[in-house]
């Protein structure tokens, strides 16, 4: 019994090995395939340089708010049938299934909004699809799919390195009360596994984990395209080397809810070269209510990362979640190192 059990679990890990794809790979393929969709106008619209400043233009506010001409990229709306199919490839390229769902349930919360509202910006086809480069499996490239909550940004380095941040997650509502859709729930984890962490707390461990009584209006990052380092260094809140065995594993649980919307082999690749829960200098942070249904704010940061929930507007029912990376968001650092080793080959050549 004991050896078929070996022998099943050694094929799983051989069939989970031969037929893993490379996410890189896939999400080159599937850009090629919409771009070869597109005619010349709506390619014009989707289809940037990859040193366009456009690349770290990214917002999570619906398009109408967007100054000064609103969101770039083609929507889901200028799409026919077949784009948006490919566009949701591209997205399913990149997304674990949990990420993709909780991506669909966020695009269906603007039509209930649509519904509560009437608003005309309010509209589950104004999300957009940008590619930056020439898509290819060995290239220096990257995409973005946006829209009001949702904004996903992937940038990849000789087809192999690449970012996933700025990752943005929101939902408005949060939780739905009433019509069809009543008891839909996004980001509710997120909240719920944070206060589970916060509430166990000693009061000598509130006193450093617990900023303020009040909770910032948003998350502190906001939209900028670099996150300033001032507001977040030196670290403030409580360290992971002051948590007991259990309160750090609801620490890694709490992380791994931001992650897991990515593929697996997404985050292989980029906790590989940077933890995403540092052994000694992870901090979390708190402030505002430890009532979920009161203004509450929380973050978990490492030397790398910083993961951010607010959930303060709406009745409480408005919340926000997003991974940055300090020094790398979109690629940068990686991308700044690559240029540099180029730079440095080009001037060897060049002496020789």
């Amino acid at each position: 019994m004991k050896l078929l059990l070996l022998i099943s679990l050694s094929l799983l890990g051989w069939l989970s090995n031969a037929y893993a794809q490379d996410p890189a790979t896939d999400m080159a393929i599937a850009a090629k395939r919409f771009l070869q969709s597109l005619d010349a106008n709506t390619k014009a619209k989707a289809h940037f340089k990859f040193i366009d400043k456009e690349r770290e233009n990214w917002h999570f506010f619906p398009s109408k708010f967007i100054q000064p001409k609103g969101r770039k990229g083609l929507s889901l709306k200028e799409m026919t049938p077949a784009q948006k199919i490919l566009a949701h490839g591209l997205l399913g390229s990149a997304l674990s299934h949990r990420g993709l769902l909780e991506a669909t349930d966020i695009i269906l919360l603007e039509q209930i909004l649509f519904e509560r509202e009437g608003s005309t910006f309010r509209d589950p086809e104004l999300y957009h699809v940008s590619i930056f480069g020439t898509p290819d499996t060995l290239g220096t490239w990257g995409w973005r799919f946006e829209g009001h909550h949702l904004s996903l940004n992937f940038t990849l380095v000789n087809g192999r390195v690449f970012s996933n941040t700025p990752s943005f997650f929101g939902a408005s509502p949060a939780k739905v009360f009433e019509g069809k859709y009543a008891g839909l729930q996004v980001l509710t984890d997120e909240a719920e596994k944070a206060h589970k962490l916060f509430h166990s707390l000693s009061k000598t461990q509130k006193k450093l984990a617990i900023l303020s009584e009040e909770a910032p209006r948003d998350i502190l990052s906001g939209q900028d395209s670099t996150v300033n380092r001032k507001s977040f260094f030196p670290p403030n809140g409580l360290p992971i080397t002051k948590l007991n065995p259990k309160q750090k594993n609801w620490l890694i649980e709490l992380v791994h809810l931001y992650a897991v919307k990515h593929r697996p082999e997404v985050i292989k690749q980029i906790s590989k070269r940077k933890p995403l829960v540092h052994p000694q200098e992870t901090y979390i942070a708190w402030a505002g209510s430890l009532n979920l249904k009161e203004a509450h704010y929380y973050r978990v940061q490492t030397p790398d990362f910083l993961f951010e929930y607010a959930n303060t507007q709406n009745d409480i029912n408005h919340a926000h979640a997003v991974w940055r990376d300090f020094d790398g968001d979109f690629g940068r650092d990686f991308l700044a190192d690559h240029y540099q080793k180029a730079h440095k080959t080009q001037m060897l050549e060049r002496k020789k």
